[in-house]
């Protein structure tokens, strides 16, 4: 698993361009933005080194249920439709050779491909080692775009989801929060608290945008913003830092 970072190029780090070169074979999980499938290539057309042309392989996405009521069922049938997918993509790798899974971010940082693949090795189906490379994730690209530290002096930092944060609101005695996964501008829920916000959507890209400041005054520009980003692009990855004064 090669952590790719965020979608800027040079933030690939050297570890997971050797590890891109080691590949015998590339995993690519279709999407359904073409722009990701896009960046993707890019960033293994340049960091490929010359005569290296690994097989690409791409293995389609099953559909998640966004209608169930059950929101834990709904992912853990995903979950297992994608192990089913992987696990015969795995099969076909061959024996003594390398496949590797390109994740955006950081594989360990809200991305089930670490476990997805435990799973899948755990069964027994299909025997294969895991190794993981570590990449620059969106919270670090989001705090370095706004040049700001992620924690403060001797400070805590949570790391959540937008569904957390609209069902239980900002956490007691917690000053930095990260949100992740917000699919509709969940810090409205908390827009009553004295806070700041640095949001960022397709950080390392060329589309990135930045916008912060005082929630109560910024809530408005941000849902603005990404909802038009959205309806340009078709599609949106956004995440923000709310943090007390």
């Amino acid at each position: 698993m090669i952590g790719i970072g965020a979608g800027d190029p040079e933030q690939v780090t050297v570890e997971a361009i050797a590890a891109i070169n080691a590949a015998d074979v590339l995993f690519e999980i279709q999407r359904a933005t073409e722009d990701l499938v896009t960046a993707r290539r890019a960033i293994c057309r340049r960091h490929l080194q010359p005569g290296r042309s690994p097989r690409i392989v791409s293995i389609a996405e099953p559909r998640r249920n966004r209608t169930a009521r059950g929101y834990g069922e709904a992912v853990e049938d995903w979950r297992r439709a994608r192990a089913v997918a992987w696990e015969r993509a795995l099969g076909e790798l061959g024996e003594d050779r390398c496949g590797g899974f390109l994740v955006w971010g950081d594989p360990s940082l809200y991305d089930s491909t670490v476990s997805i693949l435990r799973e899948i090795a755990a069964a027994g189906g299909v025997a294969f080692t895991i190794e993981v490379i570590p990449g620059v994730s969106s919270v670090h690209a989001l705090t370095a775009r706004h040049g700001i530290p992620l924690n403060r002096v001797a400070g805590a930092v949570l790391i959540t989801t937008g569904r957390r944060l609209a069902d239980h609101g900002f956490p007691a005695g917690i000053d930095d929060v990260v949100v992740m996964l917000d699919g509709g501008c969940a810090f409205r829920h908390v827009i009553g608290e004295p806070l700041h916000i640095y949001w960022g959507a397709y950080l390392g890209t060329q589309d990135e945008i930045l916008l912060s400041g005082p929630l109560a005054e910024m809530a408005d520009e941000i849902e603005r913003v990404r909802a038009e980003a959205r309806e340009r692009k078709g599609w949106i990855m956004d995440c923000y830092l709310l943090r007390r004064p």
